[in-house]
C-alpha cells in the first residue's frame, strides 16, 4: 500500500468516526427515549433509596416506559415490583401500555 493510499484511508476513517460522534453528540430533547437516563434509579430497583435524580430521570423517560417494557433488554427491570413502587413514589401515574 502506498502512502498517498495509506494517508486516504486515515482521512476516510477520521471522517466516518467525525460523523458518528457528531450523530451521537447531537442534544437530545426532553422525550427523546434514552434508557440509560434512568441509571441513576439502579441503586432504588435493588433495594436502595429513591433518589431526586432518579425520580426527575423517570419523569423525563416517561412517555419511554411503555416501549421500554415491550423491550426484551428491559421488560423485566420496568415491569418488576420495585419499578412499579419506584413509579409510585415518585408520582407518577400507573403505567398504561
Amino acid at each position: 500500500m502506498g502512502k498517498a493510499t495509506a494517508t486516504t484511508h486515515v482521512l476516510a476513517l477520521a471522517l466516518c468516526a467525525a460523523v458518528l460522534l457528531l450523530a451521537a453528540a447531537r442534544p437530545l430533547d426532553a422525550a427523546a427515549c434514552n434508557p440509560s437516563a434512568l441509571s441513576p434509579c439502579g441503586g432504588a430497583l435493588f433495594g436502595g433509596a429513591v433518589t431526586n435524580g432518579c425520580c426527575a430521570q423517570l419523569k423525563k423517560q416517561q412517555p419511554c416506559l411503555c416501549q421500554y417494557a415491550r423491550n426484551p433488554a428491559y421488560s423485566n427491570y420496568v415491569n418488576g415490583p420495585a419499578a412499579q413502587s419506584l413509579i409510585k413514589v415518585c408520582g407518577l401515574p400507573k403505567m398504561k401500555c
